[in-house]
């Protein structure tokens, strides 16, 4: 009986903390670096382009944020990038950029 009463709690505690939110923290930037991933396929490792695709690491935020707008929206010209930027929500611009934007030059 204790046995079952101890298993219950820890089972309603772990689904507590699943279900707890989370900020800003190590969560996010994980997320934001598994969907960067797709992104050094082409743009190079950690965003490092070593030849003609632009490097993306170490841009400001706000630039990379607008620019990834632009190619969802179709108001900037692009031969690839609008098709990948539809895919992903205006949440996971912000992270991208922010997360790209931390990778030193």
């Amino acid at each position: 009986m204790i046995r079952r009463t101890v298993t219950a709690a820890l089972v309603a505690a772990g689904v507590g903390l699943a279900l707890t939110p989370m900020t800003a923290t190590s969560a996010d930037i994980s997320r934001a670096k598994i969907l960067a991933s797709t992104c050094f396929t082409c743009h190079g490792t950690d965003g490092h382009s070593p030849g003609s695709i632009p490097s993306i690491y170490g841009f400001p935020a706000e630039i990379m944020i607008a620019t990834m707008k632009g190619f969802k929206d179709g108001t900037r010209a692009a031969t690839v990038m609008n098709r990948h930027a539809k895919g992903y929500t205006d949440e996971e611009i912000e992270l991208l950029a922010n997360y790209l934007s931390q990778i030193k030059r």
